[in-house]
């Protein structure tokens, strides 16, 4: 049986992940800081018929000690095929609340929490000789939007940091992936007070995300049609770019 080992997993797309990939007889070592919220998770795995499936382990991926307790937790019970790192934050911020401790704060859980995940997830599939990490980053990283220049700015590092370890991870068979998800209806996205384009379910992202890791692809990125609008805002010269965007947040 595969075993998968996932982040953030007490709500929002890593609550419906770990249930997804329950459907898919996998072994899910399910980790957040909520240690009741991971139980009350497996106990819902269990009513929809999957026993024994979901494992808790609680932890803050913050703290290196707890990250790398965990990993060798779940690495004693056998091989661990997959890595996903979910755990991350969002909070909304306009340019007149902008401050070097809150920025500081995204980082430290969005781009360095999952780190300390990477680091020891590709420690331990080094090893092993193989697997495959996916890093959940966000559209929103692909230009600068108001509203969010730290937590773009924070998964945007995300995407380079996987981009840069592509290459190298794929000479020792790790199969490493980005996920860019666009709007999903989740706690953190109830803080926002626009119209998101193209909002979808943390269901229907989850499984869009475990048929993306089922595939050869580098990115996953949904949904399509928002995914394909953003792309082609990132290939937009900045005076263009920075045109059509006052004239979008004006409306």
């Amino acid at each position: 049986m595969e075993s998968v080992w996932l982040t953030g997993a007490s709500q929002g797309i890593g609550r419906a992940l770990a249930l997804e990939l329950a459907k898919e007889r996998r072994r899910i070592y399910v980790s957040a800081r909520n240690e009741l919220a991971l139980q009350e998770l497996k106990q819902e795995a269990e009513r929809e018929g999957y026993p024994g499936l979901l494992i808790p382990k609680a932890l803050d991926i913050c703290q290196s000690d707890e990250v790398q307790r965990v990993c060798e937790e779940i690495r004693a019970d056998g091989k661990i095929d997959s890595v996903i790192l979910n755990a991350g934050t969002y909070q909304p911020a306009p340019a007149s609340e902008f401050n070097c401790q809150s920025l500081r704060e995204l980082f430290e859980l969005n781009v360095f929490g999952t780190a300390n995940c990477l680091e020891v997830g590709i420690k331990t599939l080094l090893k092993q000789e193989g697997g495959q990490i996916a890093v959940v980053a966000s559209l929103a990283a692909y230009r600068g939007l108001p509203n969010s220049a730290g937590y773009g700015a924070s998964k945007s590092a995300l995407i380079h940091l996987v981009e840069s370890l592509y290459t190298e991870l794929h000479e020792h068979n790790i199969d490493i992936k980005v996920i860019n998800p666009g709007f999903v209806e989740t706690p953190l996205t109830d803080k926002n007070e626009f119209p998101m384009p193209q909002i979808v379910t943390a269901e229907w992202a989850a499984r869009r995300i475990v048929k993306g890791l089922n595939n050869s692809g580098f990115e996953i990125r949904f949904p399509f049609v928002f995914a394909q609008f953003m792309g082609f805002l990132r290939s937009l010269p900045y005076g263009l770019y920075f045109r059509l965007l006052r004239r979008f947040v004006k409306h």
